[in-house]
């Protein structure tokens, strides 16, 4: 049954697909499609993904610099997003309907960031190798420092995955561990936000990933938070706190 499966939510494939086009659009419906048990309409969403993805990036090498330069850095996102809304809307909202009504579990929207910015760093890549095979970098150039961008948003989710380990080791008795292995996920997401915070500050930095890397900077803040606030449970003794570390871990999984 699709109740006991998690979705990815109208709202999150909306946002994700702003952040990182078609293609991120594409990967989070074909899950829901999955879920679903319509293999082929997850095949082709993924299709289309690429091919939508292709056929917009590969654009800005047709058309002239002058045309390129007066289109505003939002309006394409903005467009396809709309699109991507609309078809999302017709083909999966009254399954995603039923599966809230039913209080079913979605994906967080972080998830579906970190999707989005992976689909970027992926986009980004092709459209320089792309530039590089063909000598032509003049309509390629992005504007703002895509390296640097690119080796931030990695160091992030490589800091994410080895900080969330430690929430497998919560079964252990071993407090010691406990507190040096929190301290650690500390320190890295204490890293991430500092990444995040630079990125940010790239110059001429697309509204896109603009807005991306704030989502991702209250995701840093929650994870700190609620890290802390484990630690300080921890140093004391104490469960007063659950309460607290439940709520901000319930924001981090709805949001």
């Amino acid at each position: 049954m699709e109740e006991n499966k998690k979705f990815y939510s109208q709202r999150a494939i909306s946002i994700t697909t702003f952040f990182g086009g078609p293609l991120a659009a594409g990967i989070l419906m074909r899950q829901n499609f999955l879920n679903i048990g319509k293999e082929k309409q997850a095949t082709n969403s993924l299709f289309l993904g690429i091919i939508s993805t292709v056929l917009i990036f590969s654009s800005f090498f047709v058309l002239p610099d002058h045309i390129n330069e007066r289109i505003p850095d939002a309006i394409i996102p903005a467009i396809y997003t709309i699109i991507i809304f609309w078809i999302v809307e017709t083909t999966q909202g009254p399954v995603l309907k039923i599966h809230k009504e039913n209080n079913g579990e979605f994906y967080s929207a972080w998830k579906a960031a970190k999707i989005g910015a992976i689909s970027m760093i992926a986009i980004l890549f092709s459209i320089f190798s792309v530039a590089f095979i063909s000598g032509d970098l003049s309509k390629t150039e992005p504007g703002f420092d895509a390296e640097f961008y690119t080796e931030g948003i990695n160091t992030f989710f490589e800091n994410e995955t080895v900080s969330l380990k430690v929430l497998q080791s919560f079964n252990t008795d071993d407090i010691n561990y406990l507190t040096k292995e929190i301290n650690k996920s500390i320190v890295l997401w204490k890293e991430n936000k500092t990444i995040i915070e630079k990125i940010i500050k790239i110059e001429n930095l697309p509204v896109e990933l603009s807005v991306q890397m704030e989502i991702l900077k209250e995701y840093s803040d929650l994870r700190i938070e609620h890290f802390e606030l484990i630690l300080k449970s921890l140093n004391e003794g104490t469960d007063k706190y659950a309460k607290q570390i439940q709520n901000i871990g319930l924001k981090i999984e709805k949001n």
